[in-house]
């Protein structure tokens, strides 16, 4: 899953990046309300993390921006601000759900969660099964023949990738875009390496090389 933070406070969007981050969410960060108006608007996000005071352009303005435009990302609204008012004006603006600072990252991180499982409803089913896996997308579980199978956050997320697309071929660079994020700048081989881990717990025969191509899922 892809996310956008669209925070000033310098600080706690790089906190909050890496926190995500581990919990094995591709995560890009801005500190301006134009240039997150504008990288919101290009799509590919799964959902948006949005401060409401914002240089250049707020929050509000942002979120009603994007919904008159057709945007239906979630939009978790993030502000310093406290009150019912403030409350309304967001989700009068179209936001999907709003917090307060300070908030408990605990929470973020499960609001984040819900917002992705409320999209995602029935597209596609929170548990995915490829042949002899089952993949919890919730619980961030993997089950093989009744065992389960022990993932780091961003093998986890090389999998899922795979699994929303069993049997069809998914690229290098695709894989690369969903799991890291788009100012990952090191070595492309990275992908490789984590296939060969996830081959190397989940079996040899499950992740098919298709050269040129990229990777596909097998159901066996």
């Amino acid at each position: 899953m892809r996310l956008l933070i669209v925070e000033d406070e310098k600080r706690l969007a790089v906190s909050l990046a890496r926190g995500l981050t581990a919990e094995g969410f591709a995560v890009d960060v801005v500190h301006d309300g134009l240039e997150g108006l504008h990288r919101a608007g290009e799509g590919g996000y799964d959902l948006v993390i949005l401060d409401i005071m914002l240089p250049g352009m707020n929050g509000y303005r942002i979120c009603a921006a994007l919904r008159a435009a057709g945007h239906e990302v979630p939009i978790l609204m993030l502000t310093a601000k406290d009150g019912e008012y403030d409350e309304a004006e967001g989700l009068d603006t179209g936001a999907d759900d709003y917090l307060t600072k300070p908030f408990s990252y605990v929470v973020l991180v499960a609001r984040v969660r819900a917002l992705l499982r409320r999209r995602g409803a029935g597209t596609p089913a929170p548990v995915l099964t490829v042949g002899a896996l089952r993949i919890d997308t919730a619980a961030r579980r993997v089950i093989r023949d009744e065992g389960e199978v022990t993932l780091t956050a961003k093998e986890f997320a090389v999998l899922e990738q795979l699994a929303l697309r069993a049997g069809q071929v998914v690229s290098k660079a695709e894989i690369l875009e969903h799991v890291w994020d788009f100012a990952y700048d090191g070595d492309p081989n990275i992908v490789e390496v984590y296939i060969s881990t996830l081959r190397r717990k989940l079996g040899a025969a499950a992740i098919r090389t298709v050269r040129g191509a990229g990777y596909r899922l097998e159901a066996r």
